[in-house]
């Protein structure tokens, strides 16, 4: 079955169909989590990635328009939590609230980061380098603890959530 295709120059005029095209492509869901000056924050994000295995890197890109955002760009320690599919409760919170803490079992580490617990995966990470990534940055953390558990991951595709299971 063929479909239609739409070809553009992203501007700013279309920026609602380059978002539609960014969304083409699935990605996992994570919370990423610091300690602040306010309590602890969590940020929804989906832009996670592995960087390196020897150092341990990973990276995530906060939006310099968050409200949030002053709290993550700079922070010297923060964790980055991938959600299973039984978390899109935890997924929503954060993208509401950043104080989303209250009805969720967590506990701090020895940096003060809250670190949300029963998540498919969670990286503890120091801060070693941002980038300037057009209305984004680039953070880079080197992950010092590890913590991960079997299940479904919860996904994100076309503006909607999903599942993915194992062949």
């Amino acid at each position: 079955m063929a479909f239609a295709s739409r070809q553009f120059t992203p501007d700013s005029d279309n920026a609602r169909q380059l978002r539609d095209a960014f969304g083409r492509f699935s990605t996992g869901v994570t919370v990423v989590t610091v300690a602040s000056e306010d309590g602890p924050i969590g940020m929804t994000a989906n832009s996670f990635s592995s960087l390196s295995l020897d150092p341990a890197l990973v990276l995530w890109s906060p939006a310099i328009g968050s409200r949030r955002y002053k709290y993550f760009a700079n922070a010297e320690y923060f964790a980055i939590h991938i959600l299973s599919d039984e978390d899109k409760h935890i997924c929503e919170g954060f993208a509401k609230n950043g104080h989303a803490f209250e009805a969720l079992e967590h506990r701090t580490n020895s940096h003060g980061v809250p670190l949300i617990e029963n998540c498919l995966a969670r990286f503890e990470c120091r801060h070693v380098a941002t980038h300037p990534g057009g209305d984004h940055v680039i953070v880079v953390g080197q992950v010092e603890n590890v913590e991960l558990r079997d299940g479904t991951p919860l996904t994100f595709y076309g503006g909607k959530y999903g599942k993915i299971q194992a062949a």
